[in-house]
């Protein structure tokens, strides 16, 4: 045992330059990959990478379907708002316990008004039914105690949009529900041959003013739903 351990010193002491002389290498081995792992942890790709936590899941915003199509114009419409009285409108106007004296189904005048019993003319046009359910009950009071009064719109005239020019059966046209500029061009049976597709406008009143509307019916007709817009009672499209 006593020869044998110089031998063993003589081994140690010639393994370990060797050893050490290695880790130099291992760690010069190791460090490319550590800055390649930092690379592409640091890198665009891998910050843009998804990932399955929900804390990140919940922080990521949320992007609309490629196909998507936003609406820009989603209440032009006026009937899409409450709705308004008009000349032509058919009335009917009932009193309650008073029928069939102060009952009546009326069409309002040219100049907006009605003409009930009692009450003589009164102005429709421009209020919404219970505005002039209001304004009856006030004028009534005179007469009756209490009285109870209901307004209802029989049928809609005043809703008019024009279609002039090359189209197939130009006029005017009475609406009910809210309809786009390519739905009236419809209804006028489309265009002729000769129409100018790239010239067709709106003109609508704004009080004292005409604005003139252009409207792209090359690219509504290709699928473009957000340059189809509604138009408004008194509205004329000019398809030149």
């Amino acid at each position: 045992m006593i020869r044998r351990m110089p031998i063993v010193l003589v081994l140690g002491l010639c393994l370990a330059p060797l050893a050490h002389a290695q880790e130099p290498q291992q760690q010069a081995a190791s460090e490319p990959q550590a800055q390649t792992a930092n690379a592409l942890t640091d890198s665009p790709a891998a910050a843009a990478a998804p990932t399955d936590s929900p804390a990140a899941a919940a922080s990521a915003p949320a992007l609309a379907p490629r196909n998507a199509v936003v609406v820009r114009d989603s209440s032009s419409a006026d009937m899409a708002k409450e709705y308004l009285i008009g000349p032509e409108d058919v009335l009917d106007v009932l009193v309650w316990k008073n029928c069939p004296d102060l009952c009546r189904t009326v069409p309002v005048r040219p100049d907006g008004k009605v003409s009930l019993p009692l009450v003589n003319d009164v102005q429709a046009a421009g209020l919404t039914p219970m505005d002039l359910r209001r304004q009856l009950t006030e004028h009534l009071s005179e007469f009756l105690p209490t009285p109870e009064v209901s307004v209802i719109v029989r049928e809609v005239h005043n809703f008019k949009v024009a279609v002039v020019g090359a189209v197939k059966m130009p006029g005017d046209y009475e609406l009910k529900s809210p309809a786009t500029v390519l739905e009236l061009i419809a209804r006028a049976q489309g265009l002729t041959e000769f129409a100018n597709r790239d010239k067709v406008v709106v003109l609508r009143q704004n009080g004292a003013a005409t604005t003139r509307i252009p409207f792209n019916y090359r690219k509504v007709a290709e699928g473009h739903d957000q340059d189809n817009f509604y138009v408004r009672s008194g509205d004329i499209i000019v398809v030149p």
